[in-house]
């Protein structure tokens, strides 16, 4: 008895749904064919060539995309800037100024590779501006900088988190001058400073990343092993006291320092051509000193006007007490050429 029950129930259940979708047919239908009405009063008015390009429209609406295929293997890409900057005063002007002209180049240069769950992200930047002061023998420098930054990662699991192995190197181009008023003549001096691998930085190490995207992510080495490379004529010089340039101590050139380090890039697009990119490093030494942690962070602003022109605005800030126990502060603000490789 249960079993003529349980088949007449289910028979009765898809007869109903039988006449439902009938029902759902029959009003499809009829959706149909008043969609081709009223497609036919519209279309009768107008040219066939409009009506075309209308359909063709709609067509490319509805028409679900392809999803874009990931890249495998090796992409490079690059980027040339100038940046120009001139001020000029007469001899009557009032409001103070010195005439000067200024430019500045970078050169930003990726390379990286991508297959499955690995990737290894390589990148040198090269930044050098000089700055000319009207009735002044020597130029100054506006920007000096040479970085090399690499990194392995390896995607756990299917998420955002990836073991990583990351290596950094950083110094300059050319010499580094602090410039002086001579007592006696009241003319200007310079005296130098630094110059190319006088300082230079070396740091590695083991760690983890979290990667949202290439304009987003951030990458912690909690155990970092860095390398400071200076001059001997910086060390040997009479008077000089352990740690004052770089941390390096009297008559050495290298000093070792282990610590924690992170890397953090967040850039994104306001609108199209408006662009804004931010960068932060810190640096902790566990072997001295490790509350007093080197930062640098630095603030890029690009507005594209055109394929070949923009406005650039950039700021940065480095603290390092072994270099000096301030702030040290820059900003370029200019309009440039750019080219794209």
């Amino acid at each position: 008895m249960k079993r003529v029950f349980l088949t007449s129930f289910l028979l009765f259940y898809i007869m109903h749904a039988f006449c439902q979708e009938e029902k759902k047919v029959k009003q499809l239908d009829s959706i149909q064919s008043n969609l081709k009405r009223s497609l036919d009063s519209l279309l009768k008015g107008t040219p066939n060539d409009l009506n075309i390009i209308v359909l063709k429209g709609i067509l490319k609406e509805i028409t679900p995309k392809k999803p874009k295929e990931e890249h495998i293997g090796w992409k490079a890409k690059g980027k040339f800037s100038l940046l120009f900057n001139q001020s000029a005063f007469n001899f009557d002007w009032q409001g103070g100024g010195t005439s000067n002209i200024a430019g500045n180049a970078v050169v930003n240069y990726e390379f990286n590779y991508k297959k499955k769950s690995l990737t290894w992200y390589n990148k040198i930047l090269a930044d050098y501006g000089l700055s000319f002061l009207k009735d002044e023998d020597f130029a100054r420098k506006t920007n000096d900088r040479i970085e090399i930054n690499s990194r392995l990662g390896k995607r756990i699991g299917n998420g955002n988190w990836n073991y990583s192995f990351f290596t950094n190197f950083l110094s300059q181009f050319d010499k580094g001058f602090r410039f002086e008023t001579d007592p006696d003549t009241d003319e200007t001096i310079r005296v130098e400073e630094t110059h190319f691998f006088s300082p230079a930085f070396i740091q590695a190490g083991p760690g983890v990343l979290w990667k949202k995207s290439d304009d987003l992510n951030i990458n912690l080495a909690p155990v970092t092993s860095r390398m400071i490379f200076v001059d001997k004529e910086f060390t040997n010089v009479e008077g000089y006291e352990d740690g004052d340039y770089f941390g390096v101590d009297a008559g050495e050139s290298t000093r070792f320092e282990f610590g924690g380090s992170l890397a953090a890039n967040l850039k994104f697009s306001i609108s199209e051509n408006f662009t804004i990119e931010n960068v932060l490093n810190l640096y902790s030494n566990y072997i001295e000193d490790p509350a007093n942690v080197d930062i640098d962070y630095t603030f890029n602003l690009n507005v594209k006007i055109n394929k070949y022109i923009s406005f650039s605005f950039v700021f940065q800030s480095i603290y390092d007490d072994n270099a000096t126990g301030a702030f040290q502060i820059r900003q370029v603000t200019g309009i440039g050429l750019d080219y794209k490789f």
